[in-house]
């Protein structure tokens, strides 16, 4: 069936935020509601009807984020459900299709998201981009190496978040540029970030923050909650949950990572960290970080050619690649990508193929952190000529390690 597609108004906000309540088995608080209204971009919305009911929905946050060696506008989808009523009907893919028509239409090559599932974004052209480790380090682990970097001149500083408002952004401003998948973000996220009602909470008590500052200048923050727990014979339990760690230089990180693990009452920290994250390396036994792995940001490129003539490259390459997308067939098709370290661009040719591969697979690359030589040895990718996947993947790698940190 066809479902008619098309944008919401505000006074349709109620049923539209009713199929992600439905679809996310999630009761929002209306305080909640009111801010992610708030940061809705109406006319990027799209709902599917059937009749008068709102069947699936979906939105785009308008990005701009960090990519190798600059920055690009990039399509944030987010708000992507069917009611439970209406699944296996094709509404998903007929948004996704148009979804991604409407952002080629805008000019933005590069979309990207968060998966709540991640079998389901890959049908529509998404490759896993970033990666991210989920810590869990005792107090009684937390020794770091000899020649941890360090800074006499900083200190420590508790702040109140919400009045440090203006400090947090610039410092997260500053850094904004280093990280392939960090994007601005507008006062709303901010808004959220700090929000601290009791629903916010979750039973771990207030936003907390500490400061890394010298004379001069505040160089990053910690913002954090701390679970209040005690053992049966009243000893300390307490388990610290880290939502955010951001610094300008690396004595500053260190500093900060030692305040948190070192906090008072405090038996554990758990934290969401980019997979090269500096504790990694400082923690005097690895093992203590407790890790695991999960995927984070998705992307799609939505216009290849537009997409790998926007970023920077390790290595030069110059590969002829036969893409497959089924979904976008504007991109299907031979691509030259030829680049060095100060420009690219990416052209139509009818050369034979060096590597033939999912577009996922570029969108999984795109950000530096892609997997294309282990989808070669898996056998999820073609090569033609000899050493032309390494060359590629060699090209598109990058340092540091993409990582977005927000959910959007």
């Amino acid at each position: 069936m066809s479902y008619p597609i098309r944008p919401i108004s505000e006074d349709e906000w109620s049923s539209f935020s009713g199929v992600l309540a439905e679809g996310f088995n999630w009761t929002p608080h209306p305080s909640q509601s009111e801010r992610w209204k708030a940061n809705t971009e109406f006319d990027r919305t799209l709902a599917a009807l059937d009749g008068d009911v709102i069947a699936g929905v979906t939105g785009i946050h308008s990005f701009t984020m960090t990519v190798p060696g600059g920055q690009l506008p990039v399509a944030g989808v987010t708000a992507v459900s069917v009611l439970p009523s209406h699944r296996r009907r094709g509404i998903l893919s007929q948004l996704m299709r148009r979804q991604l028509a409407d952002v080629r239409e805008r000019g933005e090559a590069v979309a990207a998201l968060y998966a709540s599932e991640a079998v389901i974004y890959g049908r529509y052209g998404y490759g896993r981009a970033s990666d991210e480790l989920s810590l869990r380090i005792p107090k009684h682990g937390s020794a770091f190496v000899a020649g941890a970097p360090s800074d006499p001149a900083l200190r420590i500083t508790v702040a109140k978040p919400a009045e440090v408002r203006s400090t947090l952004e610039s410092v997260y401003e500053s850094i904004l540029a280093e990280r392939p998948g960090q994007y601005r973000r507008n006062e709303h996220l901010w808004t959220g970030v700090l929000a601290d009602e009791e629903f916010d909470q979750g039973g771990a008590g207030a936003l907390r923050c500490v400061l890394a500052e010298d004379s001069d200048r505040v160089r990053g923050y910690a913002l954090f909650r701390v679970k209040s727990l005690w053992g049966d014979n009243g000893q300390p339990d307490g388990e610290l949950l880290l939502r955010e760690l951001y610094a300008t230089d690396p004595a500053a990180h260190a500093l900060l990572w030692q305040s948190v693990l070192n906090r008072d009452l405090v038996s554990r920290v758990k934290a969401n960290r980019p997979v090269d994250d500096p504790i990694t390396q400082w923690l005097a036994d690895v093992r203590y970080l407790n890790a695991s792995w999960g995927d984070e940001l998705w992307v799609r490129l939505v216009s290849v050619d537009a997409a790998l003539s926007s970023r920077a490259y390790s290595a030069p390459v110059d590969v002829v690649l036969e893409v497959a997308d089924d979904v976008c067939p504007w991109n299907a098709g031979r691509w030259r990508l030829t680049a060095d370290t100060a420009s690219a661009s990416c052209k139509p040719t009818d050369e034979a193929p060096d590597v033939s591969l999912p577009v996922a697979a570029l969108g999984g690359a795109y950000l530096g952190g892609g997997s294309l030589d282990a989808q070669h040895a898996a056998g999820l990718l073609t090569e033609h000529s000899a050493g032309a996947v390494r060359a590629l993947a060699t090209a598109l790698s990058w340092s540091p390690a993409p990582w977005a940190g927000l959910v959007f």
